[in-house]
């Protein structure tokens, strides 16, 4: 697959980086630090330039977010209620009211994560249905995905760019972080919803 990417971005430049980014966004297993280190290679080599880049890769973040916000919205809170009223989900302890209150629990504190979870591999595509399926607006949506995924593109492609013909070290090492990061926030996210479902029993 990387060898298809890298031929792929030298064939189609900016276009390529915006349709490889935003099929991140929505099927994970793409390697976004793979297109953009290398990006940021390629503008010492050819005439791709750095800020056309941070753009084009900025806008395939947003595109694909938004597919991802617009199935999680057709999963609205009548569909996800049917769902837990199915005796399978009844056994495992979810209650008539569980979606809404989950939905407004999101719409609270997880906006944040909208953010910061541009930082995370995997979960800078899962986290749009969640904000989709809570009806978070789409202009706060797009906001908190357009600085998350331009800080994030440009320190990779920057990076990329520095490290020249070592781009894949780039790559090495995101991987690496991305292990970390991902076992940080599932832990975090775990407690959240631990102390979510305390206060659910409480009340």
């Amino acid at each position: 697959m990387i060898s298809w990417i890298i031929h792929f971005i030298n064939q189609f430049g900016y276009l390529a980086v915006i349709l490889l980014i935003a099929l991140e966004g929505i099927i994970p297993p793409i390697p976004s630090e793979v297109i953009l280190a290398f990006s940021g290679f390629l503008s010492t080599q050819s005439k791709l330039n750095l800020p056309m880049l941070v753009i084009s890769s900025t806008i395939g973040s947003l595109v694909g977010a938004l597919v991802l916000y617009l199935i999680g919205y057709l999963l609205n809170e009548q569909v996800l209620e049917k769902l837990v009223s199915l005796p399978f989900f009844k056994k495992l302890g979810f209650k008539k009211g569980d979606v809404s209150k989950a939905i407004a629990w999101f719409d609270r504190y997880g906006t944040k994560s909208i953010f910061f979870g541009r930082f995370i591999p995997i979960v800078r595509s899962l986290i749009s249905i969640p904000a989709g399926t809570a009806k978070v607006s789409m202009i706060k949506f797009l906001a908190l995905t357009f600085w998350g995924s331009l800080i994030w593109n440009s320190i990779i492609l920057y990076l990329g760019q520095l490290a020249g013909e070592n781009w894949g070290l780039i790559v090495t090492i995101i991987d690496d972080y991305a292990i970390v990061a991902l076992i940080i926030f599932i832990v975090l996210f775990a407690y959240l919803v631990y102390k979510w479902y305390q206060k659910r029993i409480k009340n």
